[in-house]
């Protein structure tokens, strides 16, 4: 590992302690200030997010950016993975810069929405000061200084809360992204954290300028045509039993669809769209022939809880994590692990799930059909 930068010193005593510290006595400070403290002293940042990044991940980099530049300081804007097609429009979105390596110097790295280092795939993290700010319900401590809310409906809603209390303008272009984060984060605002509150902060931005219908054409009616060819291989593929329903893409399917990693965002709501089903499964293979898992639910089936089983993580509404293939085997994992979920649902048990409703159409739903690949 390389040598912290010895800058960083001048922070600790204003900071709760890091991992491999002892704690801090006394009531934990409040971490919005001792945030705003970090950001006040230093002079440059690091803002990273998790990498393939989503809506609330890209807008929530890009307006914490404009809040550190406001506040007279150099801010790097840096993701592992290239920013979904969708969101480019967003503003300054080519401030965000694609790397696999940082160097600084940083007097912090501030990370969204990451359960550690690693999942940024960035190298280099290690050397720098680390801020955690998360609302996922699998977010823990684990930065030198961690801010974590699981009811804020984004983290966007997190970097709002710290530009007001910073005293920042909250611009057109801040508003803009803000109100992006709460709009993808929320499935339109369908799930999640989805109270009052969050219809006043929607208020609140767009008095400051954002427009939500056309964030919403660009969110939502901007697809590629390789993401309606991947959804139509992948809803070939639905599998339904009870409340359970499921679909998959291979490589094949992708190949054939000219689809990239970001085409996959949403299909699994399709499967979730289905009147009676509760959860919802979406397989996606890899090249490496790793199975990327996306959960869905309706509110009642935690599937956070159910990714953090499997080593992975997320919200209760929406969560992934990744599984060995081949394909086959990681539907059947994955299955068994929900069916105990969803049929305690309506009390059922996991047995029952493996009968077809006799009102829907048998071949429809066949729960014992292996995934395939249909020939050329």
């Amino acid at each position: 590992m390389d040598e912290v930068d010895p800058r960083l010193a001048r922070f600790s005593a204003a900071i709760p302690a890091g991992p491999h510290q002892d704690p801090p006595a006394g009531p934990p400070p409040d971490p919005v200030a001792a945030i705003l403290k970090v950001l006040r002293e230093g002079e440059r940042f690091l803002v990273c997010s998790h990498s393939r990044p989503d809506g609330d991940a890209v807008a929530s980099v890009l307006a914490l950016g404009m809040l550190i530049r406001q506040m007279g300081k150099r801010a790097d804007l840096v993701t592992a993975d290239s920013i979904p097609a969708v969101y480019r429009s967003l503003p300054e979105a080519d401030s965000i810069r694609t790397a696999l390596q940082v160097h600084g110097p940083y007097d912090a790295a501030i990370l969204l929405e990451c359960d550690g280092l690693g999942r940024t795939r960035l190298r280099g993290l290690d050397r720098f000061f680390a801020i955690n700010i998360d609302h996922h319900a699998t977010g823990h401590a684990w930065a030198n200084l961690n801010w974590i809310d699981r009811d804020a409906a984004s983290v966007g809603e997190l970097i709002y809360r710290l530009i007001k209390a910073a005293g920042a303008q909250v611009t057109p272009e801040i508003a803009t992204c803000i109100y992006t984060t709460v709009l993808t984060d929320t499935g339109g605002f369908c799930y999640g954290p989805t109270r009052a509150a969050t219809f006043g902060l929607a208020k609140e931005l767009v008095e400051a300028g954002a427009n939500p219908i056309l964030i919403a054409q660009n969110v939502y009616f901007s697809m590629a045509t390789s993401k309606l060819l991947l959804l139509g291989a992948a809803l070939r593929n639905l599998q339904r039993q009870g409340r359970l329903s499921w679909l998959w893409v291979t490589q094949i399917d992708i190949a054939r669809s000219c689809a990239s990693e970001e085409d996959c965002e949403g299909i699994a709501n399709f499967a979730l769209s289905i009147a009676g089903v509760e959860a919802a499964v979406f397989l996606r293979e890899l090249p490496d022939r790793h199975i990327r898992i996306s959960l869905r639910s309706k509110g009642k089936v935690n599937v956070s809880a159910i990714a953090a089983q499997l080593g992975g993580g997320g919200h209760q509404n929406a969560a992934g994590c990744t599984l060995d293939g081949p394909l086959a085997r990681a539907v059947d994992q994955i299955l068994a692990v929900l069916r105990p979920h969803v049929a305690a649902v309506a009390g059922e048990s996991a047995a029952d799930l493996k009968t077809v409703p006799k009102s829907e159409p048998a071949g429809s739903f066949d729960s014992s059909a292996a995934p395939r690949v249909k020939p050329g």
